[in-house]
């Protein structure tokens, strides 16, 4: 009955030593345009998630980081695709500074101000997932 093609996505949800979370605003160009998500994209055929999530890192964010625990993955339905989102909480390498790659720009969120950014219909339940796990510092 699925009439869209699936495609396997991963995020990193980075925080900083004060537990702010790591959001970039897509490019008002593409798809979901002028929305914050979580820096990641596609996983390329035979490639593991948490390997697709260091490669997407390098490739958005130009520096390396290390996949943690993963958090519960997120089915959505797009007009044209169905996305299958798996979410990891991920560090970045020590004195590594992210750089807006391929988005607009990045920003630092607490639990408090992501709710009040527009994100893709993908991300709430990563969002509830996080702002529920309440860490803090990491």
């Amino acid at each position: 009955m699925e009439s869209r093609p699936v495609v396997e996505v991963v995020c990193a949800l980075i925080e900083d030593a004060a537990g702010r979370l790591l959001v970039a605003r897509r490019p008002a160009h593409k798809h979901l345009g002028g929305l914050w998500e979580f820096p990641g994209g596609k996983v390329e055929p035979g490639e593991d998630a948490a390997a697709a999530l260091v490669r997407e890192i390098r490739e958005e964010l130009g520096c390396e980081a290390t996949p943690g625990e993963r958090l519960g993955a997120v089915t959505h339905a797009y007009a044209a695709v169905t996305v299958r989102l798996t979410p990891f909480l991920a560090r970045l390498a020590p004195g590594a500074e992210p750089v807006a790659r391929e988005h607009e720009a990045l920003r630092w969120v607490t639990r408090a101000e992501i709710g009040g950014l527009e994100m893709p219909a993908a991300d709430g339940p990563i969002v509830a997932e996080w702002v529920a796990l309440g860490r803090a510092g990491g």
